[in-house]
């Protein structure tokens, strides 16, 4: 066959779901999930879902912007004073924002060699943890935080999964407190995958 019967490579990203979640009794927030299905070799894994807030998109395309920084890159949706997370006309169209502003991001092949982008996509790592990922500062690698996250369906850190499996041998009388969360129903709706839908942020 000729190379114009490839198969021509594509990216899917979808932003949608909007959840609140609440912080504590005075505050909370907004976040999305974002699903991602693509045939791309730059990406790790083909399919993945994790959901992100809205300051956590914020924090990527100050770092996207840093590390390429003859590119303009796309406005994400205006953060604005008067925004309502009980509005769903407010919610939808900063879902929407989101949404374009990723799918520029994914046409830039510049931007596709950055690891932020991929950890911010594919795994529940905080700002922090990515760049202590990226900077080699961490036991994992970046493919290593993906594959992870992605058997896992939830956060990552390998130190994390070391502690809690320490403290279950230390106290094997007790299943109940296994999630080591307060709410673990909430905890697997915020970080995991669901089978149809994805979320989003404020």
């Amino acid at each position: 066959m000729t190379p114009k019967h490839e198969k021509q490579e594509f990216v899917t990203v979808l932003v949608r779901d909007p959840r609140i979640q609440k912080e504590d009794s005075w505050h909370s927030h907004i976040d999305y999930e974002i699903f991602i299905h693509t045939n791309s070799m730059c990406f790790t894994r083909k399919t993945s879902c994790v959901r992100r807030r809205f300051r956590e998109f914020v924090w990527l395309r100050q770092r996207l912007q840093k590390n390429a920084v003859l590119l303009q890159l796309p406005e994400l949706p205006s953060k604005t004073p008067f925004f309502n997370m009980n509005n769903p006309h407010h919610v939808d169209h900063r879902r929407q924002g989101l949404q374009e502003f990723l799918e520029k991001i994914l046409q830039n092949a510049l931007l596709l060699s950055d690891s932020r982008l991929h950890l911010f996509l594919q795994t529940q790592l905080s700002p922090e943890d990515i760049e202590a990922c990226v900077s080699g500062q961490t036991k994992y690698s970046v493919a290593d935080a993906i594959h992870k996250f992605a058997s896992l369906k939830r956060r990552f850190p390998i130190e994390d999964e070391e502690r809690k499996r320490e403290k279950n041998e230390a106290d094997s009388d007790s299943e109940s407190s296994s999630s080591g969360l307060g709410h673990s129903s909430d905890d697997s709706i915020s970080h995991g995958c669901k089978a149809s839908t994805v979320s989003e942020e404020s």
